[in-house]
């Protein structure tokens, strides 16, 4: 079965890839990438991120890869239009991570903590998500994240059911 799931996760990423991406330095961040405010509020308070948006296949198939530190500021927010299940692994991914899960209504629906670095490990989504946010690994833990908290950015709108 978990062999299947790689495979079929393995099929996904091949396909959302492009051909050729763009020449760039390992780490470096990918260049053209909008970036917005990801505001999160736990019951520590509200909680502000500047995060890069991974909105086409490139930037979402390549994400946080090969950097070798994050800003405990900084995050990357990967929209899906519509809502849909998503699956995120840490191949290349050289530092921990912590993968919020964020529903149509804003409300995280899971988290997966410091997630290892350059693991296959699939880390599914509990169902369809209007997002993830990507932040540095032990973030979720220090501002005290739940199942069930809000997130919020410029855009959040646009992933609601209904909404054109």
């Amino acid at each position: 079965m978990l062999a299947l799931r790689r495979a079929i996760w393995a099929l996904v990423l091949a396909v959302s890839a492009p051909a050729a991406a763009p020449a760039r330095s390992p780490g470096e961040p990918i260049r053209g990438l909008d970036v917005v405010t990801v505001e999160v509020r736990t019951a520590s308070g509200r909680h502000r991120y500047q995060a890069e948006v991974a909105s086409t296949p490139e930037a979402q198939a390549v994400g946080m890869m090969h950097r070798r530190e994050v800003s405990p500021a900084a995050g990357m927010l990967f929209p899906f239009t519509p809502p849909r299940p998503a699956a995120f692994w840490m191949r290349n991914t050289l530092v921990a991570l912590d993968i919020l899960f964020i529903g149509p209504d804003g409300r995280v629906t899971g988290i997966v903590h410091r997630a290892q670095p350059l693991s296959e490990r699939l880390h599914p989504s509990p169902g369809p998500v209007a997002a993830v946010l990507e932040l540095k690994g032990g973030e979720a833990e220090r501002i005290g994240l739940k199942v069930g908290d809000r997130v919020s950015w410029p855009g959040l709108a646009s992933h609601r059911p209904g909404a054109r």
